[in-house]
């Protein structure tokens, strides 16, 4: 008990060194902090909604590239993890950018994560309603029908968490322990059932499929290329516990670890499933042209059963994704809203003293995500969720550059995470990932209106950056977490 109290008053010591004072509650354990991670990558889920482009690109062979992305992102999350177990402070890049470097930088940190994660929301749940509970529930598929799907959710999400971020983390947490336990038994399922049944093959694991003749195959932006966007646009999240660093125990510790394992667990699991999956495929051409490639391998060799479950666990892991990203886009708004860098500031601050749950900027996100899901036809929806696909990867690269700037800068915290001597080759490691990252996102030529979309948003914040200039410099000037200045 004693040793408890200590650690949280070291805790609230971090947040009050930073300049602010304790608002949000403390209830996040050393897995739960995981769980966050975790779920936002969502390995299952992003498997789920990307394989069957693996199979037309560039065929079963495809999978193996899911290891190049997992490492080279885990080398990414090595720095990120670096940051976090010094600055453990809600707001994440923001924060870190501000203080190590200036926060007119850091405001920029901010702004595009910010587009990023309220994107990411509509997209998580407008997957969660077209992908897996339309096709569970029966539904036909139906753009109007997923929209107001969408939106139901997206509200619940909200309510769940305004009302308290200890029931966000009880349903997460269950979300993932769900989703780490399916993955498993249907890897080890399905090769059970290539056994007995004899359908499936593992010579699967090198074939190009039905793009066996593709004469773009290996050129860039060809299929094979675009298999690495699996991995790329499943791996990524994995800082979404930093966003909630004010509100995990031991942040220091567990921020980091989460971050870090989190990609480690799900770039292994990951690697299993697509192994299982790849070789009970018992008819290539028949299963790369499916809508749903992986039900309809679970359908074939488990049965219509295991094809039900499956798409429950996964409507179930889609929901638990959805919350985290909002919860974290809400703490980035508050974040940057106590120091005054974000409309509204005033008001987006405002933290429930019953719930402890920034409910302003919760709302906010809720209503973006509605004027999203009315306001864009379908094929702008696609593009700008296409776009979002980019944004991390952005982040992830401007955030390793900002590392190897302010690195000798950092400060060895006793106990905390670190890299010590690896850190140089890691953080180098890590920037050429991300070269190679923007690269293979940027490069294909369906991506012309994705970038046009992001520097769009980009002249977007330009636009807001100068108004703050102009209207009220200070908030770009003064230090984060000088908050008595704005409090006159």
């Amino acid at each position: 008990m004693a040793r408890a109290s200590a650690h949280s008053r070291a805790d609230e010591n971090s947040v009050e060194a930073g300049g602010y004072r304790q608002e949000l509650e403390r209830t996040l354990g050393s897995f739960q902090v995981f769980a966050i991670s975790f779920a936002f990558i969502s390995v299952a889920v992003g498997i789920f909604a990307t394989y069957d482009d693996v199979l037309r690109n560039a065929g079963p062979v495809g999978i193996w590239l899911w290891i190049v992305a997992a490492v080279g992102q885990a080398l990414v999350a090595l720095v990120v993890a670096q940051f976090a177990a010094r600055i453990p402070l809600s707001g994440s890049s923001y924060q870190w950018a501000s203080r190590l470097a200036n926060p007119r930088i850091g405001w920029w940190f901010g702004w595009v994560t910010f587009c990023y994660l309220a994107i990411a929301v509509v997209a998580v749940d407008n997957a969660l309603a077209s992908q897996a509970f339309m096709p569970l529930a029966g539904i036909e598929p139906d753009e109007d029908t997923a929209r107001v799907i969408t939106l139901i959710v997206l509200f619940v999400q909200a309510v769940l968490a305004i009302a308290s971020t200890r029931l966000v983390s009880m349903i997460n947490t269950s979300a993932v322990g769900l989703e780490l336990g399916l993955v498993v038994v249907l890897a080890i399922a399905l090769v059970v059932a290539v056994v007995i049944t004899g359908r499936g093959d593992p010579g699967n694991l090198a074939s190009r499929g039905v793009t066996e003749n593709a004469p773009d195959y290996f050129t860039v932006g060809g299929g094979l290329m675009l298999a690495m966007l699996m991995g790329l646009g499943t791996l990524v999240g994995f800082d979404a516990a930093a966003n909630l660093a004010e509100e995990a125990e031991d942040p220091h510790r567990s921020v980091p670890r989460a971050i870090v394992g989190s990609v480690v667990a799900a770039g292994v699991l990951g690697l299993l499933f697509l192994i299982a999956l790849t070789v009970a495929i018992d008819d290539i051409p028949r299963i790369s042209a499916s809508g749903s490639p992986v039900a309809a391998i679970m359908r074939d060799q488990l049965g219509p059963v295991m094809e039900r479950t499956l798409l429950a666990a996964i409507t179930f892991a889609f929901f638990g994704a959805g919350m985290v990203v909002l919860a974290a886009c809400s703490r980035l708004v508050f974040a940057m809203s106590r120091d005054a860098r974000f409309p509204a500031h005033r008001l987006m601050r405002r933290v429930d003293p019953r719930t402890h749950t920034p409910v302003p900027a919760t709302i906010l996100i809720f209503l973006l995500g509605v004027v999203l899901m009315i306001a864009l036809p379908g094929d702008a929806l696609l593009e700008l969720i296409t776009a979002s696909t980019i944004l991390p990867a952005l982040i992830y690269a401007s955030t390793v550059v900002l590392y190897l700037a302010v690195r000798r800068r950092l400060d060895r915290r006793k106990g905390a995470f670190d890299l010590g001597r690896f850190e140089l080759p890691v953080a180098l490691g890590a920037l050429v990932w991300s070269a190679v990252a923007l690269f293979v996102l940027v490069t294909p030529s369906n991506a012309v209106v994705p970038v046009v979309i992001v520097a769009g948003l980009v002249v977007a914040g330009g636009v807001f950056f100068l108004a703050l200039l102009v209207f009220d410099r200070q908030a770009l000037e003064t230090e984060p977490g000088d908050v008595s200045v704005f409090e006159h």
